[in-house]
């Protein structure tokens, strides 16, 4: 499959992850295995984002894009993602979460996600669209 179509069908992919993360923070109140529910979407609906933030950019030509952090950087470089800071902090709160269990951490990223991250992921799917 060549890079052009492995982002596209990435994207497809990452937009329903992202609208399904969208949905399941359409509530005012969680239970706790509800939030866990969240953050689970959030850690799957990432891997998507950076795996399709790479395929992009190598079909536009650049290289070296082996790592999320790698891939932020270069999409923050090159106006792909407007907020490089706020991507990193996303990484960096994924991997807190798919490394360890804290509930005090896990609140945190809890919320993150439902003030941030979502919009953030939202956003860079319309982004990746305009582009299709």
């Amino acid at each position: 499959m060549n890079q052009t179509k492995r982002w596209k069908q990435r994207l497809s992919d990452f937009e329903k992850s992202a609208g399904r993360l969208k949905e399941a923070l359409d509530k005012k109140e969680f239970s706790e295995l509800e939030k866990d529910g969240v953050i689970q979407r959030f850690e799957f609906t990432f891997e998507l984002a950076w795996k399709t933030l790479k395929d992009y950019l190598e079909d536009q030509g650049f290289s070296d894009i082996a790592s999320p952090k790698k891939a932020i950087q270069r999409a923050f470089s090159n106006n792909v993602i407007t907020d490089g800071d706020l991507w990193i902090a996303m990484q960096e709160d994924r991997n807190r979460m798919s490394h360890l269990y804290d509930a005090s951490v896990s609140k945190i990223i809890f919320n993150n996600i439902k003030e941030k991250y979502a919009d953030a992921l939202s956003g860079l799917v319309k982004t990746l669209k305009k582009e299709k």
